[in-house]
């Protein structure tokens, strides 16, 4: 198994990004720059994403990733995502489609996707909202795959140590899209931690590489990241508007455009917290929202692709880190070279000082 130091000449890592964002050709090209490129198995079939793996290794001889999303118990109030569909009854009309089936599934075809993963392995696995058996972390290691859990706590992170994954992706309240906590508890909304409080608490409390993921977008903040403990730097947004990136034109679009003034966590598109682009749809129904997913997801993804092919951002789910006004619309090779100059330059400056 490598080591996470091993996988790229940079400390900087592509976030995998579910939806589409996290392309094939992204990937790669982050890859063939120097950083770690990812993908994104969640939401698509087991072959959707093993057929997404081969189109990378046609493109790239270096290593990469892949980011499964644990199964989510069912533990939503089935009531409460009934009165929601009510709520957006008015939703679809407006955009001519029907609601999603919110019993699609919960488990994102888990099982199917991780027996691909350990018969045709990856440099390196990683997880979000929650944490693999150690069984499953073990079977992957044995197969020459790096592990890695997302967290957003001290506890998760013990966790993933303690049932053997490789690395942690410590996710500070500042990252965009979903936050990766281990378990949804709405009491615990607005309770997470930034990037700078939560790195070096978790880098004293495990001993596995630190990856620090949370709205980080230039060199200088990689080094600041890696002078607080942590191993490598994960970057989402920054890559987000990359012309390889998979998501929309209206999605990169609306990331630097002054209409759109912040970011928030909602619950309106997936049931889950999320940090995305503050648009109607999360100011008419975040509030209602209730704490489901992926029922909620399943629920609203009619609506979000009509949104979409309907040119009306105003009702897409826009996800962005609080750092997104300072995203480049660079070709993806180019953004790594361009970080990695400003985290030498930053570096060199913190030695001289």
């Amino acid at each position: 198994m490598s080591e996470l130091s091993e996988l790229a000449l940079y400390p900087i890592i592509q976030a995998p990004m579910a939806g589409g964002a996290s392309s094939p050709k992204l990937a790669a090209a982050v890859c063939e720059a120097g950083g770690l490129g990812f993908l994104a198995a969640g939401y698509k079939t087991p072959e959707a994403m093993y057929e997404e793996i081969k189109q990378v290794r046609s493109l790239t001889q270096q290593p990469f990733g892949m980011n499964l999303f644990m199964p989510q118990p069912r533990t939503s109030d089935r009531s409460a995502v009934e009165v929601y569909a009510e709520q957006l009854a008015g939703e679809a009309a407006w955009y001519e489609t029907s609601l999603g089936d919110p019993d699609s599934g919960t488990d994102d075809a888990y099982e199917a996707k991780l027996s691909i993963l350990v018969d045709n392995p990856v440099p390196v696995v990683s997880f979000t909202f929650g944490c693999p058996s150690s069984k499953a972390l073990a079977s992957l290691a044995k197969a020459g795959t790096l592990t890695v859990v997302t967290v957003t706590s001290v506890a998760e992170a013990q966790t993933a140590e303690r049932a053997g994954a490789g690395a942690v992706c410590v996710q500070g309240i500042e990252a965009g899209g979903h936050q990766g906590t281990h378990r949804d508890d709405p009491r615990l909304d607005g309770a997470a931690v930034g990037l700078l409080a939560l790195v070096p608490q978790v880098r004293e409390a495990v001993e596995v590489p630190v990856i620090a993921a949370g709205g980080l977008m230039r060199g200088d903040q990689i080094a600041s990241v890696l002078a607080i403990g942590a191993d490598a730097a994960q970057l989402g947004t920054a890559f987000l508007v990359c012309p390889e990136s998979g998501a929309s034109a209206l999605h990169k679009q609306a990331v630097t455009d002054p209409v759109f003034t912040h970011t928030e966590f909602t619950r309106a598109f997936s049931g889950r917290p999320a940090r995305g682009l503050v648009n109607r749809f999360m100011r008419e129904h975040g509030r209602y929202a209730p704490a489901a997913y992926p029922q909620v997801h399943h629920l609203t993804s009619p609506l979000r692709k009509a949104a979409a092919a309907a040119g009306d951002p105003q009702a897409m789910a826009l996800w962005a880190g609080q750092g997104h006004r300072l995203a480049r619309d660079l070709p993806a090779g180019q953004l790594v070279e361009l970080l990695a100059d400003e985290l030498d330059a930053a570096r060199n400056a913190m030695a001289a000082s």
